[in-house]
């Protein structure tokens, strides 16, 4: 048994690093990625399709799941050779769980509840058994077992969340607060105790730079979902302007991310030596917030180009509000986290957000007028947002 052990899942499969060395994204880890351009497709396509409150969080909870897919896969190749045979293997398998979830998203409160669980759940328990395993005989294997009984905990409800279709959308936020409760409590089993954040090595660095590609996909979604829209739709000067506004919402949401933060968070890692706490809340819980803000702003784009010369209406004032506001909210707490500083522009920028979708649909105002507003937000905010992040605090 333990030789077989050997040559499916052997200790060499981990990544050999010195202790200066961060580790180089892959093709594997990129070629893996490709899934998750469907994913954000499919969940922006949910979120359309339901607009309404129910239909809010239910596209929340699909979310929270294949972020939190994405992420502890990033985490484990900072561990695990994506390129090793027995890597490129598990990334596979993960590969196609995370298809399977997809596939199943636009159904998963429906008949394809019990495929998108069992994807998710198998994406879980496969991938931490085997951290486990390729590190026997480690403190990480035993957080990696550790780990792995949480996802079964949480597990439970996914499964029971599927089972029952009255119940099912709660039960799955249960098992949403579980999974993502679980690092803050150093996935503690009794007779155990905690797993130590000091016990996680983390390249916080390998970690961002995969942070800062998943999070190019989601605007990728805006720009798939722009261009569809103009294929589709006659090039009239209205849908025209509001392609326009869009793109430049797109583009002001780069800008931010990529001038403003993306120096915060290389500045963090390169001269703390607690990556792995920076990157728990930084990386993994912040960046989740800011792709989904990405997510949300494709939709509130894709409203706004089919009807440009509509008064709104509150799912779309609320939805184009809430996209960039998500979007900022998250960056904030990662600028908190990586800079020790809270940039106060941003905060100011989700009020002036939330004021002016309130005033689109008081006064009746067509959506060419509410994305002006937005991106005269956001424009606004990448000009200055830097100067006002330096001097928050």
């Amino acid at each position: 048994m333990l030789s077989t052990l050997d040559r499916l899942i052997p200790t060499t499969a981990l990544r050999q690093l010195g202790p200066a060395d961060s580790p180089r994204v892959t093709n594997m880890e990129l070629f893996f990625d490709l899934v998750y351009v469907f994913s954000i497709i499919q969940l922006s396509h949910f979120l359309l399709a339901h607009e309404s409150w129910l239909g809010a969080l239910e596209a929340v909870t699909l979310f929270a799941a294949v972020w939190w897919a994405w992420n502890y896969t990033a985490w484990a190749t900072n561990w695990l050779n994506p390129d090793h045979a027995s890597g490129r293997m598990l990334m596979a398998v993960l590969m196609g769980c995370a298809l399977l979830m997809a596939v199943a998203m636009p159904e998963a409160y429906g008949s394809r509840a019990g495929l998108f669980v069992g994807a998710y759940v198998a994406m879980a328990l496969i991938r931490a058994g085997y951290m486990a395993l390729v590190f026997r005989g480690q403190r990480m294997g035993q957080n990696y077992a550790q780990l792995c009984a949480w996802s079964a905990i949480s597990g439970a409800f996914w499964i029971a969340g599927a089972l029952l279709p009255e119940q099912r959308v709660w039960l799955w936020i249960v098992a949403v607060l579980l999974d993502y409760a679980a690092p803050y409590l150093g996935f503690w089993l009794p007779n155990l105790g905690a797993t130590p954040m000091q016990s996680w090595p983390l390249r916080g660095l390998h970690l961002l730079e995969r942070n800062q590609q998943v999070f190019i996909i989601a605007l990728g979604e805006s720009v798939l979902l722009l261009g569809g829209l103009l294929v589709e739709h006659p090039l009239h000067a209205d849908v025209m302007a509001a392609a326009g506004l869009g793109f430049l919402l797109i583009l002001s949401l780069w800008w931010i991310y990529f001038v403003h933060l993306s120096e915060a968070g290389e500045h963090g890692f390169a001269h703390s030596a607690d990556h792995t706490r920076m990157a728990r809340a930084g990386l993994a819980y912040a960046h989740g917030v800011m792709v989904c803000g990405a997510i949300v702003v494709a939709v509130a784009i894709e409203m706004i180009v089919a009807h440009p010369l509509e008064a709104v209406h509150t799912p779309v004032a609320l939805i184009a509000a809430a996209g960039p506001a998500i979007f900022l909210a998250g960056s904030a707490l990662f600028h908190r986290v990586m800079a020790q500083k809270l940039p106060l522009a941003y905060l100011g920028a989700v009020l002036a957000l939330v004021v002016w979708a309130g005033l689109c649909l008081t006064l009746h105002l067509n959506g060419l007028w509410l994305a002006a507003g937005v991106l005269a937000v956001m424009l606004a905010l990448a000009g200055l947002g830097h100067k006002g992040a330096h001097h928050a605090g």
